[in-house]
């Protein structure tokens, strides 16, 4: 029997297809491997082993990544606050090396001879599975054949029903990625930079804003960084994510269209659902807001930026981001508190931090009410001596006119 072929599978069309194509092609054995980042229930997961059962495959393996994910990307993007283009938390993409690992960890134990994968030319996932692959398996052989053949949606769907397979009658109107962190829509509004998605095209949030809610208060609680309570009910970190989508969505929290820059440098523009990440970034921001330094807030901001970037680009194997990792790790020892915030349609609101940690607690002065840490002569001699290098400068200016005009 050849070594198999063992294919990253999601039960979209694509991977769908690849099932008896790869099986035909190479006369091999397929085995589909799913990894579980988040969104899939029960029902799901019996759904794809079923589908890939009947397509062909000769065995499916689920792997549950979901803690794994948290812990080994996710909770630095809250640690770093990291919202690519200041909006996009990163819903979908930020997996794919983890997804990459899973599925060459299988590979490996089934004795493979290749791992294969869905991926279009015109996307970044190509690249961060491709990537991931060749820097944690770079013996095995990598397929992307519906980039590489460039084979059409209209071609996959005839090729499934030739062969007595079922094909949904949707495939070709929205393409749905859905994780822990979120999920991301594309559809032929996000091919332009003008049109809004429909409201039946909305997944999480879907009919948000047609049945407005009461507000609701909420707690977040965070030890060192991590979000550990909500609402006083202590829960781990993957639980509380998936209990605050379920709180936050109905509000229609982290919805958005983001607008950036693609791996290979092409604009690009995507709609996103990420009502948990939305919530846990802005809490955790303003958690840090009261207990770090006005330095160590500025530092981590520019560190996030690029730690976002390299995640994004396919990159989270980078050495360093094990840096920047260990700057936000070391940077969370104070980060512990709880957050008060209040829901209501399409935005979540702080309204209050608390922490034992407090910077605003540890001082004796209360903003523009009492010094406490300093004298009136004290203030009076820092506002002269800050202001002494824009003197100088316009000292000079005046110097420099008067000599001109002699």
């Amino acid at each position: 029997m050849h070594d198999p072929i063992v294919l990253a599978f999601s039960g979209g069309l694509d991977t769908s297809f690849l099932v008896p194509w790869l099986a035909e092609r190479h006369q091999r054995p397929v085995i589909t491997v799913t990894v579980d980042t988040g969104g899939l229930d029960a029902g799901a997961r019996e759904s794809l082993e079923a589908r890939s059962r009947t397509l062909g495959a000769t065995r499916h393996v689920l792997v549950d990544a979901r803690d794994a994910f948290f812990d080994e990307t996710l909770r630095y993007l809250v640690m770093g606050n990291v919202l690519r283009g200041h909006l996009y938390p990163l819903c979908v993409g930020a997996e794919r090396a983890l997804q990459a690992a899973k599925v060459a960890a299988v590979a490996a134990d089934v004795g493979a001879w290749a791992v294969a994968h869905g991926s279009t030319a015109a996307g970044n996932d190509q690249v961060r599975f491709e990537v991931a692959l060749r820097v944690l398996a770079p013996t095995l052989e990598i397929l992307a054949p519906v980039r590489d053949e460039g084979f059409s949606r209209d071609f996959e769907a005839g090729y499934l029903r030739e062969r007595g397979h079922a094909v949904s009658a949707d495939t070709k109107s929205y393409s749905v990625n859905r994780g822990l962190w979120g999920c991301t829509i594309g559809g032929a509004e996000t091919t332009d930079t003008v049109a809004a998605l429909p409201e039946d095209a909305w997944v999480l949030t879907h009919g948000a804003y047609d049945r407005p809610r009461e507000p609701e208060a909420h707690t977040i609680s965070f030890q060192e960084g991590v979000p550990v309570a909500l609402d006083g009910a202590a829960l781990a970190p993957v639980a509380l994510v998936e209990r605050l989508d379920g709180l936050a969505a109905p509000f229609g929290i982290g919805r958005g269209i983001h607008l950036g820059d693609t791996i290979f440098g092409l604009k690009g523009r995507v709609a996103f659902e990420a009502p948990a990440a939305t919530v846990l970034i802005q809490a955790h921001r303003e958690l840090e807001k009261l207990v770090l330094t006005g330095r160590q807030q500025r530092v981590k901001d520019q560190v996030a930026t690029i730690y976002g970037d390299l995640v994004h680009e396919a990159l989270p194997l980078e050495p360093a981001c094990r840096d920047i990792e260990a700057l936000f790790l070391s940077s969370q020892d104070r980060v512990t508190g709880d957050v008060h915030v209040r829901f209501r349609p399409g935005n979540s609101f702080v309204e209050g931090v608390s922490s034992p940690f407090s910077l605003r607690a540890a001082s004796r002065g209360v903003y523009g009410e009492s010094a406490g840490e300093w004298t009136a002569a004290d203030a009076r001699g820092f506002a002269r001596m800050l202001a002494i290098p824009s003197m100088l400068h316009a000292r000079a200016a005046i110097a420099g006119q008067d000599k001109e005009a002699r």
